[in-house]
């Protein structure tokens, strides 16, 4: 079982080499290899359900097609599943700043302010203080889950999951030898990834990533108003691509014109107030113009997304931004609740805890919406130099070099908010933790296929709905 939490997640500064030699004795490093699902363990249908009772109905079934196209992406839309079960796995009791969603696909490429591509993990939605080793475990999972979803045989996979614990293992080890500030600096270039982590790629795996960061950084603002609007009267609309993409004054909450510009102004002006003075100045020289829901993701299917367009220069300068709702962490009733009453003040503070550089327009918001009920929301641009890998394309040296960069980020990100030199005590110099990972990755990965096969069953005898969009 795991320790008992505090009523309210939070973080602690400190380091103390000895506290990560000490906590070996409660929470052996071979004892995160055991798992098998507990007694009374809850339905994975039914914690779908359960979480989707506040989302929006119309679009579930999107949700659940998207996540039965295959057991990964089963994977990535039931985090809440495995919160349940990561709360029942030993922990060594060093709290950090988690992702709470930390799998393969939650890592890519983004711009940072000086206009670097900067690679390392990218959704936040359920960040919170945590056990460090519940990251690890669903980001190892992941890894032997997308290697079985491109056939890698099992003892391939299993490489590539020790291979990414060593990474995260000696990366943590590399931290707690810098300074403070040193560790809290460090950021890994996109440029510099294949130099560093792909000394095994050949040249068509080279030209793979090489491809990904150049495709990321032409995904802009400019690029998301030439695929999202079109031209209407002489002014930018976004278009009508229902139920992907539908404009605000399309939705049948919105009928009334002066309820949809007071709801939009509102919007605005609470997201303009939380930015910093010279970014609000900045944000301010841009012309409102549109706004509509954009279903995105697979996890996050049914949430509450909105995307604005907005231009400067007479309308030849656009900035889309997104406002996505945020709710409370999956794993909040096994870690306790946020500090921040705010679920988008807690997405953005554990966003810039994690991330080496966020983007400039990121901030927060809490608004009534036109159901009547209040919603909070975090604030960023859609697209900004954003870079994500197809996994579908990888082979072997291409997951091995791209999961090594995931590991080694998520080693950065931990250890600027954790005890790093306390965690990489306890994962010491031996392959020890390595070796439950790669264990406790192959079982939940069985767990996940069995869990994958009941949401398929339930969309066959009409539990729950899915369509393909």
């Amino acid at each position: 079982m795991a320790p008992s939490r505090n009523p309210i997640a939070r973080l602690q500064n400190g380091e103390n080499p000895e506290s990560g030699r000490e906590a070996r004795k409660s929470a052996p490093r071979s004892s995160h290899g055991e798992w098998s699902p507990a007694p009374g363990r809850p339905d994975p249908v039914s914690v779908l359900r359960r979480q989707a009772e506040s989302r929006l109905p119309e679009l579930l079934p999107i949700r659940y097609g998207r996540m039965l196209a295959s057991p990964f992406t089963f994977y990535r839309g039931a985090a809440a599943v495995m919160a349940a079960d990561l709360a029942e796995t030993p922990d060594s009791g060093l709290a950090v700043q988690v992702c709470g969603d930390a799998h393969i696909s939650n890592f890519g490429g983004f711009a940072a302010p000086d206009r670097r591509l900067v690679f390392g993990p990218n959704d936040f939605d359920e960040t919170l203080p945590g056990p460090w080793e519940w990251d690890v475990k669903r980001f190892a999972a992941s890894i032997e889950i997308a290697g079985r979803d491109i056939e890698l045989p099992p003892k391939r996979r299993r490489g590539i999951v020790m291979r990414a614990a060593r990474e995260y293992r000696e990366g943590m080890r590399e931290f707690a030898r810098e300074s403070m500030l040193d560790a809290w600096y460090e950021r890994l270039d996109a440029d510099e990834l294949t130099a560093r982590f792909g000394t095994e790629l050949d040249a068509e795996g080279q030209e793979l990533f090489s491809r990904t960061f150049e495709k990321g950084r032409r995904k802009t603002s400019a690029r998301a108003a030439g695929k999202l609007t079109e031209e209407v009267d002489g002014r930018l609309r976004f278009a009508h691509v229902p139920p992907l993409l539908t404009p605000l004054k399309e939705l049948h909450q919105s009928a009334d014109p002066d309820e949809r510009e007071a709801y939009v102004r509102e919007l605005l002006d609470q997201y303009a107030a939380g930015l910093h003075a010279d970014r609000r100045h900045l944000f301010r020289s841009y012309e409102f113009l549109d706004m509509a829901r954009k279903v995105v993701g697979i996890g996050s299917v049914g949430t509450r997304a909105w995307i604005f367009l907005l231009a400067g220069r007479g309308g030849r300068d656009p900035l889309v931004l997104q406002a996505k709702e945020a709710r409370a962490s999956v794993l909040e009733p096994y870690l306790g609740a946020s500090e921040y009453d705010n679920h988008g003040e807690r997405v953005v503070r554990g966003q810039r805890m994690m991330q080496a550089a966020t983007d400039i327009f990121l901030s927060w918001q809490r608004s009534t919406g036109l159901d009547g009920l209040e919603h909070d929301f975090y604030v960023r641009q859609l697209w900004d130099w954003k870079a994500s890998a197809d996994l579908s394309r990888m082979d072997e040296w291409g997951l091995l070099t791209y999961t090594r960069a995931c590991a080694w980020s998520l080693a950065r990100s931990h250890a600027r908010s954790g005890d790093r030199s306390a965690i990489a005590a306890y994962l010491g110099k031996g392959e020890s933790f390595d070796r439950a990972i790669a264990a406790f990755s192959h079982r939940y990965a069985d767990q996940n296929e069995l869990d994958y096969r009941r949401l398929a069953e339930a969309v066959e005898s009409g539990e729950v709905e899915a369509a393909v969009a």
